[in-house]
């Protein structure tokens, strides 16, 4: 499931989130709770997350900073890159052995930071024009704060590309790279697990590329008109993870939750 818009909001809880996930728990479902945020680390997570409420064991998050890292240890492990980002990035690049380094990296990696610096991005461009293989943790152009959107990583790797004439790789949702590599920190199978988000462009279509059910929920950034916006579809459509209360071990049993191809 994703995290914002599905189980907080802007740090609070959606009403029945919790109870939620204590069904899963005391059910014994397997479940991972992802972010193409890349600032923090899971650990920091979980604390924000508790924070909130909401008890998340650190192994149960998935962020696009670890599946980023995954992705390059198999391109090529024991690599280095360059970063633009956070402790959560710098922190998955270390564990995989990576070197961090702005003197001729195999990648320039770009992820989610409060602090973009001119001097950093252009030094990012520098070393790309130079041969770096660009990477982008994800394609999320925006972010919300409380004083309103904050421009994100999609935003500044278009930046970069427009400069460099090259596009970035993108691990996030709606990669379903992400996807797969949270299935296996799970030790999960596509057909036997769900996804739950609130956005269409990438929850429910990294899910769905994945080769999973998908349940969109209202309680984040979509309304009921969003899903015809796309021309794909979310399996079911729930006002939030409070509707699944009492349904974990069956989800798509009979109705209440809503069709939106019965619309």
């Amino acid at each position: 499931m994703d995290m914002d818009g599905v189980l907080v909001r802007e740090e609070h809880i959606i009403p029945g989130a919790d109870v939620f996930v204590s069904e899963l728990v005391e059910n014994g479902i397997g479940f991972m709770v992802l972010t193409n945020n890349s600032i923090y680390t899971p650990r920091d997570l979980r604390a924000r997350l508790k924070r909130s409420g909401l008890d998340i064991p650190e192994e149960s998050i998935w962020t696009s900073a670890l599946a980023t890292a995954r992705f390059l240890d198999q391109q090529r492990p024991g690599g280095s890159a360059y970063v633009v980002g956070e402790s959560g990035l710098t922190t998955a690049l270390h564990s995989i052995g990576y070197v961090l380094t702005d003197r001729d990296p195999d990648y320039v990696v770009l992820g989610e930071t409060r602090t973009y610096s001119f001097e950093a991005i252009t030094r990012a461009i520098r070393l790309v024009e130079s041969g770096a293989k660009f990477i982008a943790t994800n394609p999320d152009e925006k972010g919300p704060s409380r004083e309103g959107s904050l421009p994100a990583t999609g935003a500044v790797a278009a930046l970069i590309e427009r400069a460099t004439g090259r596009a970035p790789y993108y691990v996030g949702k709606p990669n379903p790279l992400m996807m797969r590599s949270a299935l296996n920190a799970l030790g999960a199978h596509s057909e036997s697990t769900l996804m739950i988000g609130d956005r269409m462009d990438t929850d429910v279509r990294s899910g769905l590329e994945a080769g999973l059910q998908t349940l969109l929920v209202l309680s984040g950034i979509s309304d009921r008109d969003t899903a015809e916006l796309f021309p794909y579809r979310p399996t079911r459509v729930l006002d939030s993870v409070a509707d699944l209360v009492g349904r974990t071990l069956d989800p798509f049993g009979a109705d209440p939750l809503e069709s939106p191809a019965a619309e």
